[in-house]
């Protein structure tokens, strides 16, 4: 099969192929004396195994390692699972600091009146930079690396009487007492 009939049975685009194919993930395939790549079924049998682990959230570093042990007839299953059991513990670490994202958001959309005033706490609160989190705190979230949020106190002075404090934080909590 050539690239695009490769592509449309795999379920990828051909320009995911090529990249694959550069970064060695993926086999060169056997070219025609024209130049043109010709792929094997195995070679579509690979790809939908690397769209299937892509779509559940693998790294193209761990990709290679579950294609290498898919090989390995001589694998230890142990291996495998290790892979997807970290690949577990990285996906609930990031919704947790999505789900403390949210729940920042939310309290910041909570306290603003949304009326014809300019004034609003969320723009007051990016614009503090009391309120910024060191760089160890994040990447892009309130949950620092051992799953405790920063503590801060979110701007609520919109005008308004009932927001013209700063509206304190709880403590810090460990994420695991807050469930």
């Amino acid at each position: 099969m050539n690239i695009g009939e490769t592509a449309e049975a795999a379920g990828v685009s051909a320009k995911m192929i090529r990249y694959y194919e550069s970064i060695d993930l993926i086999k060169a395939p056997v070219r025609t004396e024209a130049g043109y790549r010709v792929y094997s079924p195995e070679d579509i049998h690979t790809l939908r195994f690397i769209g299937r682990a892509r779509d559940l959230g693998f790294s193209i570093e761990e990709i290679s390692s579950l294609l290498t042990l898919w090989h390995d007839r001589s694998r230890a299953s142990s291996d495998v699972k290790r892979i997807a059991t970290e690949k577990i513990a990285t996906l609930e670490a990031k919704i947790r600091e999505l789900a403390a994202m949210v729940g920042s958001l939310r309290h910041l959309v909570e306290n603003c009146h949304g009326d014809h005033r300019p004034d609003c706490p969320i723009l007051s609160d990016l614009a503090d930079p009391k309120a910024a989190l060191p760089a160890s705190a994040r990447p892009g979230s309130l949950m620092n690396l051992k799953g405790v949020r920063a503590p801060r106190a979110v701007q609520a002075d919109c005008g308004h009487e009932s927001c013209s404090s700063t509206v304190p934080r709880k403590k810090a909590v460990p994420a695991a007492k807050r469930r």
